[in-house]
């Protein structure tokens, strides 16, 4: 589990074929490595991957061909956020996130509004209905609020320093993205579908 809070921008440095699988070795930027163990959860871009071999500098994963079917930016080399997983002492300053990517999404608007970025993001038609004002959206693994929505697409409002943290600065329209719904709202659509009698309505 993830807060979407990200604590480094990294880089994929090697993509080695496995298969119809990779092995990737990412580069920490800044990313304290010290309490981390093999078989730890280190969020890449907003994808829960898995750390099999590391030092103070680069961790490596394995990423299954599904994987990388579902998500974008793991097959070259370029800029990632990171996160390692969240303790249950943490404090959890953005919203729970699995790391689980439920889409792939498009940027339709990137511009400046005053000291900010205005982000438009078109979603798959199937995650809309789990999108909405005020509420959370993971974006390439960072936790934000959605300010706007109009049909598929959304729109965040970026700060300079959100901007500044995460790789969401090299976005221009066009850039896709890997986009995880809020959880709760996937929990009160399963609620809906069941009637009184907790039977599919």
């Amino acid at each position: 589990m993830f807060t979407g809070i990200i604590q480094a921008v990294g880089h994929i440095d090697r993509i080695m074929p496995v298969g119809d699988d990779a092995r990737l070795t990412i580069a920490t930027g800044n990313l304290d490595m010290s309490d981390v163990a093999l078989g730890d959860s280190i969020a890449t871009s907003g994808v829960c991957l898995t750390v099999i071999a590391f030092d103070a500098h680069v961790f490596e994963v394995h990423v299954s061909k599904e994987t990388l079917s579902c998500t974008v930016g793991l097959d070259t080399h370029r800029p990632v956020n990171l996160e390692k997983a969240l303790r249950l002492s943490d404090r959890l300053g953005g919203h729970l996130v699995s790391g689980h990517v439920d889409g792939v999404g498009q940027v339709v608007r990137f511009e400046p509004v005053g000291d900010c970025m205005l982000l438009s993001i078109r979603a798959p038609h199937a995650l809309s209905r789990y999108i909405a004002v005020k509420g959370s959206i993971a974006v390439d693994g960072v936790s934000l609020t959605v300010n706007t929505v109009d049909h598929d697409t959304f729109s965040i409002n970026l700060i300079p320093h959100t901007l500044e943290m995460t790789t969401l600065q090299h976005l221009g329209v066009g850039s896709r993205v890997n986009l995880e719904v809020d959880q709760i709202a996937r929990y009160v659509d399963r609620m809906t579908q069941w009637d009184n009698e907790g039977t599919p309505a």
